[in-house]
Formats: C-alpha cells, structure tokens, sequence
C-alpha cells in the first residue's frame, strides 16, 4: 500500500516558499556572523541555565533534555482563528458529553455510546456522577494535539482535558526566544501570549464563590513529578498559590491551607494531578498525594476544581470514532476539526478493515490515551499475528487510527535546516463566556523512533508557535472587573508549612555544606605538610579529626588509624559518592528545587550555577589536595552566594526568615561544638585550642584588629562566643535566632517559649565568657568549658526540634510529667529519628 507523502509547513507543493515563511527566513539573515548556529547555542545555553533543562547536581528528578528549536513554527492569522473556532466547537461537544454520562446517561440509553467505553473506562469516576448547577461545568480548561494530514487539513490526534501539559514550556520558550533572537520579532507582527494568561487568571477568579479576593491554588504532585517546572512557571503566571496534597486540608466542608498563621480558606483549586488520586476518602484509597473529603467539598461548592476530577473520561482514544455523530445528536452541527480516522475495534466491520489491511492502521488501547501506539506495518510477522490474536480475544480493549504521516517543519540540526515532521498542540481556556485559544502553543519535533499516537516524549525538540497577527486583529484581554479593596499585608504567616519547612532545611544544609568545607579545607592544609607537621599542627589536626567525625564526614573507624594517609584518602572520597560532602550538594540540589516557586529566575539561575561549579571542582579534585582546597574555596563561594542573594533578594517575609532562621542554627551548633572540641587540652597548651578557635570561626583578623597578637583565653571566648556583633561567633547566631522567632507568626504562647530557651542560651554563652575572664587562671578556666558547650549544641538542637513541631508538623508542644528538660529533648531526639 503506498502512503501519501507529508505536507511541507514550508515549501508549497510547486517548490516556492509559502508566504509567510519568506519574511522569517529573510530575517536569519539580520543575525550576523554567529548565524542560526550561534544563537541555537545561546538558547541551549539559556535553557541550561534558568529553563527547563537546569537539572540540578544530584537530583534525579528531571532526567529529560529540553530544548526549543531556534527556528519557530509561523501560522496565518486566519488559520489559527479556523482552529481556535472549530477547537472552541470540540471542547463544547465533549463538554456535553461528560454531563451525559455524569448524568442523565442518555447516551448510553440510546446507543449512541458504547457501555463499554464508559464504565470499564479508567478515567470515569463513579464518585463524580450526578446532577450540578448549570453554571458549574467539567472543563475549563483544554488542549489538543493535531496533525495536518497530506491534504493540508489539521485534524486532532488526541484531546486532552484532564491535564493538558505544556503551556508552561511553550510560555517559557516564547520568553527565551525573545531574549535570545530578538531580531525575527522586530521583523514580523507576533501576537502576545501574556493577555491569554491575564484571561485565565480573570477566568479563575470567576470560577470562585463569592467572596471577596477569593484564594486560587495550583495542586500538584509534587517536585518528583516530571512537570513540575510547569507546575511552578504557572503557579507564577496565574498569581495562585502551588499547593500539594499535604499542604490542604478539609474542615467543616470547606478547603484549607495550612499555613504558619494557620488555616487559610482555598475557593478554587487548578489541577494538575491524577482525578484519580484527588481524595483517598472516595477514589484511590492508597493514594498519598490527595486531601481526605476533597469531593464532598466541591460536590457541596465550598471548592471548585479546574477540570474536574472525572474529566479525563472523554480522552479515551476510541471516544474518536463516535465523535461526529455525537456532534450532530448533542449540537445539532457538524464537527468542524475532525479526529484522525479513528474506528473502535468492538464493532465487528471496524475489526474486519483492520484485518484485511493491517499495516494501514495504528493499534492503541481504547481507553488508554497516553499509551503508545503499535505500529503493524512495521512489526515482525510473530509479533503482528501475536498482535491480532489480542485483538480477536478482546476487541472492545482496542482502537485503530488512520497512519497519517505529519506535515514536516525545517528545524537546525547539526546546523543545517532539516525537514522533520512535527505534532502540534494547542490550548484553551473558557473564560465564562466562550473559549479564548491561546495565540500560539506548542509544536514537538518527532524523532524516528517516537510513536505519532499516545503521549508526546517529555524530552527532545519543541519548537515556538508564532501566530503571525494582522493589523485589524484586536488584542482580546479579560473584561474589567470591579474588585474590593486589598487590605495592607506583611506578615509572613501565609507561607505553607512544608514550604517553610524545605527554606528552613536549605538554609542548614547550605550552612552544613559550607561548615564540612571549612574543616576540609583547615585538615588538607595540614596534611599537606607531611611529616613537617609541628606539633602544635599534629594537636590541631587531631582536634580537626574531631570535628569533622562530629559534622559527619569521617568516620571513627578511619579517623581511629591515625594515619595521615587514610586522612587523605577519606578526605578526598568526600567529595566522590558516596561520601558526606557529594551527598550534601545532591541535598541542597533537591531542597532548591523543592522551593524554587520561591525563588526568582536571577536567584535560582545563581543557586545552580554556583552549585554546579562547586560540584564540578569538587569532582576534578581525584587525588590532588590541592585541587580539594580549590573546591572547598569553591563552596564557601557557593554559600557566600545564598547568603548575599536571601540579604538582597528576598523580602524580609516567611521565606528569608525560615531560610536565615535554618542558617543561624547549623551555624550555633558548629560552632559550640568546634569550641568545645578546641578547648579539650590541658591548660598548659591551651593557646594551640584558641589559635585553632579563630580560624575555625574566622575571626583571626577582627582579633589580630583588636589584640594584635597577644593571644588571651578570655579575649579570644569573648570575640567566638559572647560578641553579638561578629557574625562567624555564637552570639551573633542566638541572637539572631530570638530576633527571627520573635517575628514569626502564631500563638505569642509558642513563640515566647522558643524565643525564651534562645535567651537562656545566649546569658550561658555571656556568662562562660565572664567566669573566664574572671578567673584567676584563665587557662584552667577555659579548659573546663567543653561540657557546657557541649550542652549549648544540644540546647539548640532540641530548639530545632521544638521549631520542627511548632512550625512544620504542626504538633502540640511535647508535655511531660515528671522528667523536666530531657523529655522535651527526648521527643525532639524521637523526632529527629522520625524525619
């Protein structure tokens, strides 16, 4: 059987350019001599960067390489109102359908709809069914993919009204685009795509019930989820929340945030994650990413979701077939963009043309429109006999699909334009009234092994949709609204608990990374010297081989050999995995995207940048101590980086204050520790514990400064301990950390409590330093400091732990009878454990 050959998006089919690909190709020649392939590369580069394609060192999460092609897909102003008309026209007709079979069923009653297409049907959700108000409809908003077939017509290859991903990406490829190639949007009138988000973020409010400035979440799956760039770029270009499932809560019928000032009304809620795993109460019961009582709030119009739970029921592949018809019974029109030839192979002449032709069709599951196609034409014999025997056993499981070979667009591969065929996908929102199609969307390059039918790949090559705009053609933007008047706000008690928790976590395993930095670097410089060692050296290493067994990069066993070539050698295998410091970039890695809807694109783009350069000079370290000091340079760069971007970025909110607050108590905790681990000498060499004190906290300048080099036990405590003015000193640290709880929001019971045990913590630190300076030998004085200190660390860490119950797991304070402190401390140890 000969195929028909695909449409050129350029060339018309009498080897001239079509009209609106001359002015674009004319335009390539305005990019100097870098050319196409320079600029292909800076936007590779900017993806790397501050896009999609910026996976972080360590995390798994997003494996997949993104990239936009430098040469867009342009289309006519009137081709695309064709589209947007005949799509607005589909997204109405499956409207109808889903109110059917969430309904009256009439459909089913009269034949016009297989049984089997809607109750074995995955995405049909019996706990969504019944009657609802007219205004309160299943879809708000909707996508689909099309292909233009041989004959030049666009038809749809799959609908997609449960999600519909992609709009993120194809908003953040116009956005590089622009920055990267600005010279083509000089030359050619292209139509914006920020007026369509300004629609759907107006449609959204409407959705809401009444109330004043009603509150708007996105709900996703979370930062494991292979979307969540989008999840996040939308959350920002809709102005709504990004919630997961443990971040809400139902109450009295209605949906809450929890937040640190406590629970916050939710009135509409976007989804982005599986209908299916929305409520464990009525759908999935082992599902851990929805909120308990969830349908009931919205059956009740506490809540509305956008689209509804039990929307993905029409995106079954086989629903195609029946289409047309069902256009005609529902809206007494014809259908205006058709599906690709699609027939369901329970009825017997559907099976029977697919028998006779095999290789002519693509076999899909009929419910299943993310599965991938097969393709008999292609199969082994075995394999394709194999296939039909699945297909003879269970008929009413399958759908063929007309093999339509896609139109092909150029695209720059290896630096020269390559035809290669593409698929399409466009989006729309329903804004009330009508469906309003975004001015542009999202073209996929097809590679030779990707299936045309089933999901898109979430890697390869993506390419800008332009709609090229004509004079007349007015900018549609949402209609004005009277809104009430905002009340002033700063606090910053509506940050979600686990967002605070996640800044909090960063800003200690930033502070942890640069801590196991610091002693790296101070023990390399020692070993270094060899057998040059001085004594005074081999104590302080010694004392270093303790902090660093402390702050978990050695461990006792190596650290007991006393060898300074297994130092060395445990040195440098922490930077390589499994080691200490290599698992701590792969945790800053993972909490930094964890909150990056938190961060603006200049301060995520420096977080990672400054990361991966620490990593990779982490990585060239091999066998050189030399090249590890670099690195460890390196990564107090990187924490000197975070620390100056929170002080200059973040407004002095929830965000900056869990991150300082998480900073300051890894920073009090090194710091009593490593005090405390220097001073365990005898009081005779009790100078070699201080030397190795200032460096540890950085304070040998602002010492030498003060005290030129006259090195006092008392001056030297004063200066790391009881100083609130040096910022590498304990002081400085605990009272930081009263002044960020002082500010937090909540019970003043609560927060008075936390801040409190910090001013019990900060007047021991005073007082050791005065009982130091008071005593008659200094020296003896300070030697006998190390178990007090010992009790500060553990002081803070049971403050973590209290902060952790408060603010993050939303816990009672622990009560104890009987036991005093070391309950309190007890639970935080139990909770520690937990986490």
């Amino acid at each position: 059987m000969t195929r028909p050959a695909a449409i050129d998006e350029m060339v018309d089919g009498r080897g001239g350019l079509r009209p609106h690909w001359r002015t674009l190709l004319g335009a390539f020649s305005l990019l100097g001599e870098e050319g196409l392939a320079g600029r292909a590369r800076r936007l590779d580069r900017a993806f790397e960067e501050e896009g999609v394609t910026s996976v972080l060192p360590g995390d798994t999460a997003q494996e997949e390489s993104w990239r936009c092609d430098p040469i867009p897909l342009p289309m006519s102003e009137r081709e695309f109102l064709d589209l947007e008309a005949g799509l607005a026209q589909r997204a109405g007709l499956l409207e109808s359908i889903l109110r059917d079979i969430y309904g009256g069923q009439s459909l089913l009653a009269e034949g016009q709809l297989p049984p089997a297409l809607v109750f074995a049907n995955p995405g049909f959700l019996r706990a969504c069914a019944g009657d609802r108000p007219a205004g309160q409809a299943f879809l708000h908003f909707y996508a689909a993919d099309l292909v233009r077939g041989p004959d030049g017509a666009w038809r749809v290859l799959a609908d997609r009204t449960a999600g519909g991903g992609g709009i993120g990406y194809a908003r953040e490829n116009r956005r590089l685009l622009t920055r990267v190639v600005p010279e083509l949007f000089s030359t050619m009138q292209v139509r914006q795509l920020r007026p369509f988000f300004d629609v759907w973020q107006d449609a959204l409010q409407r959705l809401a019930p009444d109330r004043a400035n009603p509150a708007i979440a996105l709900l996703t799956p979370g930062t494991r989820d292979p979307q969540w760039f989008e999840h996040m770029y939308l959350s920002r270009e809709l102005s709504c929340a990004l919630v997961e499932g443990g971040d809400l809560t139902v109450r009295g019928g209605a949906v809450f945030l929890k937040t640190l000032r406590g629970l916050q009304p939710v009135d509409v809620l976007l989804r982005r994650m599986d209908g299916r795993h929305l409520d464990p109460l009525e759908l999935e019961s082992r599902s851990l990413q929805g909120v308990a009582g969830l349908l009931d709030a919205a059956r009740q119009g506490a809540v509305r979701i956008a689209n509804d739970p039990g929307s993905g029921a029409v995106e079954a592949p086989a629903l195609a077939a029946f289409l047309p018809a069902l256009c005609t019974r529902l809206l007494g029109e014809q259908l205006r963009v058709a599906s690709v030839p699609t027939m369901w192979l329970g009825q017997s002449r559907a099976r029977a043309l697919v028998q006779q032709d095999p290789g002519g069709w693509l076999i899909r599951p009929a419910l299943d429109g993310f599965a991938q196609a097969e393709q008999p034409a292609t199969m082994e014999p075995a394999a394709r006999q194999a296939l039909l025997g699945r297909i003879a056993a269970r008929p009413w499981d399958w759908a063929a699909s007309a093999f339509l070979p896609p139109s092909v667009a150029p695209c720059l591969v290896d630096g020269e334009m390559q035809p290669r065929p593409i698929v399409l996908r466009l989006f729309l929102v329903n804004d009330g009234t009508t469906w309003r199609a975004m001015p542009g969307g999202l073209a996929r390059v097809m590679e030779p092994t990707d299936r045309i039918a089933g999901s898109l790949p979430r890697g390869g090559i993506s390419k800008d949709v332009w709609v090229l705009s004509e004079d007349r053609v007015a900018i549609v933007g949402p209609a004005v609204s009277a809104a009430p008047m905002l009340k002033l706000r700063r606090a910053s008690g509506e940050l979600p608990s686990r967002v605070a928790d996640n800044l909090f976590w960063l800003g200690r395993y930033v502070e942890r990374l640069e801590r196991r930095a610091r002693l790296v670097r101070a023990a390399t410089r020692r070993l270094a010297r060899g057998a040059a060692l001085l004594p005074r050296e081999m104590s302080e290493l010694e004392v270093l081989t303790r902090c660093l067994i402390e702050a978990g990069v050695l461990d006792e066993e190596v650290a007991g050999s006393g060898s300074s070539r297994t130092l060395t050698e445990a040195m440098l295998g922490s930077v390589r995995d499994p080691g200490a410091i290599f698992a701590n970039f792969a945790t800053v890695a993972r909490l930094t995207e964890r909150v990056r809807d938190r961060l603006t694109g200049d301060m995520y783009a420096t977080f990672t940048q400054a990361l991966r350069a620490a990593r990779d000079d982490a990585a060239a370290a091999e066998h050189s101590l030399d090249k590890l000091t670099h690195a460890t340079v390196s990564i107090m760069r990187f924490s000197t980086a975070v620390a100056g971007l929170a002080a200059e970025n973040m407004v002095r909110g929830g965000g900056w204050l869990f991150l300082d607050l998480g900073r300051r108590i890894e920073r009090a905790q090194a710091v009593a520790a490593e005090v405390g681990y220097a001073l365990e000498q005898p009081a005779a060499r009790i100078e070699t514990g201080l030397r190795l004190v200032l460096e540890l906290c950085d304070s040998a300048i602002t010492y030498r400064g003060r005290y030129l080099n006259v090195l006092q036990p008392a001056p030297v405590l004063d200066l790391v301990l009881a100083d609130q003015g040096n910022p590498r000193g304990l002081a400085f640290q605990l009272a930081q950390i009263h002044s960020l709880l002082d500010e937090l929001s909540g019970e003043s019971g609560a927060r008075e409590m936390l801040a409190g045990a910090t001013a019990g913590l900060l007047v021991e630190a005073e007082t050791m330093v005065e009982e130091v300076l008071a005593a008659a030998d200094q020296s003896v004085s300070a030697a006998a400091l190390p178990p007090r200190l010992a009790e500060i660390a553990a002081g803070v860490a049971a403050l973590s732990d209290r902060i952790t119950r408060r603010y993050f797991a939303l816990l009672p304070a622990v009560q104890s009878v009987g036991l005093g402190s070391d309950a309190d401390a007890a639970g935080g140890a139990e909770l520690r454990g937990a986490a």
